[in-house]
């Protein structure tokens, strides 16, 4: 029986959206990949590096690749992915499938019931790096990482393959409720970011390019703020989207600091690093 997937679009050349081409024909895909993306540069090098065999770069074209599509991932911020669905959901034919890679679900699996119900199947690869870009794409960007899925109805044919090339290329793949995916990103992967975010705005505002900087930062620094090289475009969509959980994990963090500030001549000082290096014994690989 021939595959399903013979012919994919990816909507966005970006980092992930370029990774997961050069990732699927590394992998062994033997079909083909057309480009969409509002840039004409990151389109570019994302046939130069050969991720995609295509560019759609003008709505006709567009429109034709969309149609002939057999899986159309949508590799973009939240907010454009929404956008996208919505483009989408007249031109749909039966049994194509429409996934994403937003990094929060919540909203995506609400307007994919509402919009293509029956052919949406919302993911989230937990890859990537602190900045952006096709040029920085590499095809074992997801070797090892989770892919969280939302399913919102019974498995089909063409949602298993594409599962099965998500694991091929080495992600791990699990499912998750879209609510639960949302609280659990907020404390895993959105507080990080928003907490190094804050961290590197204060650096700058009270160190600016001062060359001790430089000379004494060291490792701790650059982890604690690696993270602050992050995309506005991407976080604000998190932001805009899981504001709900994002904030409650935010509150729950400024408790936390009052707490160590108001403890750091007592004994709760020391329970406060036991309790840290618990956690980071359990959660290291």
């Amino acid at each position: 029986m021939p595959p399903l997937i013979q012919r994919i679009v990816l909507v966005g050349t970006g980092l992930i959206g370029t990774s997961l081409g050069l990732a699927l024909y590394a992998n062994g895909f033997a079909g083909g990949i057309t480009g969409i993306d509002q840039s004409r540069d990151e389109g570019l090098e994302a046939l130069r590096l050969h991720s995609v065999s295509s560019l759609a770069t003008d709505e006709t074209r567009q429109r034709a690749a969309l149609h002939e599509a057999d899986v159309i991932v949508l590799a973009v911020p939240v907010l454009a992915i929404l956008d996208w669905m919505a483009r989408l959901a007249p031109l749909l034919r039966p049994h194509q499938l429409v996934t994403d890679v937003g990094s929060t679900k919540l909203a995506i699996a609400s307007a994919a019931q509402r919009l293509c119900p029956g052919q949406f199947l919302p993911g989230h690869p937990m890859a990537g790096k602190e900045a952006g870009g096709a040029a920085l794409a590499e095809a074992t960007l997801f070797k090892g990482a989770p892919w969280l899925y939302t399913p919102l109805h019974a498995t089909t044919s063409i949602e298993a393959e594409w599962r099965e090339w998500t694991e091929r290329i080495g992600a791990h793949t699990s499912d998750v409720a879209p609510a639960r995916h949302d609280e659990l990103c907020a404390w895993l992967s959105h507080l990080p970011q928003f907490v190094s975010t804050a961290l590197s705005a204060l650096l700058e505002d009270t160190f600016g390019d001062a060359p001790e900087l430089r000379a004494i930062g060291g490792r701790a620094l650059r982890e604690m703020t690696r993270l602050g090289s992050s995309p506005f475009s991407m976080w604000r969509d998190v932001a805009h989207t899981n504001e709900t959980a994002v904030a409650a994990t935010l509150l729950a963090l400024e408790q936390r600091l009052s707490h160590v500030r108001e403890n750091l001549h007592t004994p709760e000082l020391r329970e406060e690093f036991r309790l840290a290096n618990r956690f980071r014994k359990h959660s290291s690989p």
